[in-house]
């Protein structure tokens, strides 16, 4: 199954950012991807202003461009992540949607875990213009290859990826807009424990560049295999890059090295309380 992953610099330039995502998309579909993965905030992405202003309904233009070029292109899309707003919510969702290639929604995926954090003295607040997801979402292409879908921060905490994995995904996609200082220091760390862990491919499409005045993303997208192998990666630009995932190798690794049937649930305990 040959996979891409789109890299992209979105602004608050929601034409702007359609017309690339587009270009882009075919792109990686001539190059004979099945499945494309998109960004985190590709639509729009900027200030909290910029998000609210840009946030649209799940039947609003972004999904609708989603669903058509999907159809056109008889590709499976997760259409990274887009600032969704949903009726009678005071809070947007940062929700993650997977197109067949029948144009159909498949799955809808809203982040659960909320970038509320201070990197190299730069605050971050998710929280106050998002809520979090309250369900794991594993979706499947037409032809059966189980997906989980994640979002940026979420890499962050392996216990959802393990979930997903124990839900029988065999790919994990993650859009993300990853800051500069966490690219450079964990991007590909993160990724490439989440695939060994859980023997599973890592499609990681990362936003790139300048958003607004101070937003700023690392790129190096990248495409891993459940040996925890970088397949590709990126190059320092809008771009995408394609890899080919062998699912009967990844299927030996499963049961050469059985970690996942190896588990042992019942000694297993969460703390009644965990300290920060």
């Amino acid at each position: 199954m040959r996979v891409a992953a789109v890299q992209l610099t979105s602004t608050a330039d929601f034409d702007g950012n359609l017309e690339r995502a587009d270009r882009l998309t075919r792109a990686a579909a001539a190059d004979g991807a099945q499945l494309v993965v998109l960004p985190e905030k590709w639509s729009a992405l900027g200030d909290g202003a910029a998000l609210v202003a840009g946030a649209q309904p799940i039947d609003g233009p972004a999904i609708a461009w989603a669903r058509a070029v999907a159809r056109e292109l008889g590709i499976e899309l997760v259409a990274g992540s887009f600032s969704e707003r949903v009726d009678d919510e005071p809070r947007l969702s940062n929700t993650s949607v997977h197109v067949g290639p029948d144009g159909d929604l498949r799955a809808s995926y809203r982040k659960v875990h909320m970038f509320d954090v201070v990197v190299e003295r730069t605050v971050y607040r998710e929280s106050e213009h998002e809520q979090p997801g309250d369900e794991l979402v594993v979706s499947a292409t037409a032809g059966g290859v189980e997906l989980g879908l994640s979002i940026c921060y979420d890499i962050r905490f392996p216990e959802l990826y393990r979930i997903l994995a124990i839900r029988g995904a065999r790919i994990f996609t993650v859009p993300a807009a990853f800051t500069v200082p966490t690219t450079r220091d964990h991007w590909e760390i993160l990724l490439r424990a989440r695939a060994i862990e859980d023997q599973a491919f890592v499609v990681a499409a990362n936003q790139i560049g300048e958003h607004a005045p101070g937003l700023r993303s690392g790129g190096r997208s990248m495409i891993v295999d459940p040996w925890g192998l970088v397949l590709a990666r990126a190059a320092d630009r809008e771009c995408h890059v394609v890899a080919d995932l062998d699912l009967d190798a990844q299927a030996q690794i499963r049961r050469e090295l059985p970690a996942l049937a190896n588990r042992r649930p019942s000694a297993y305990r969460w703390p009644a309380e965990v300290g920060a």
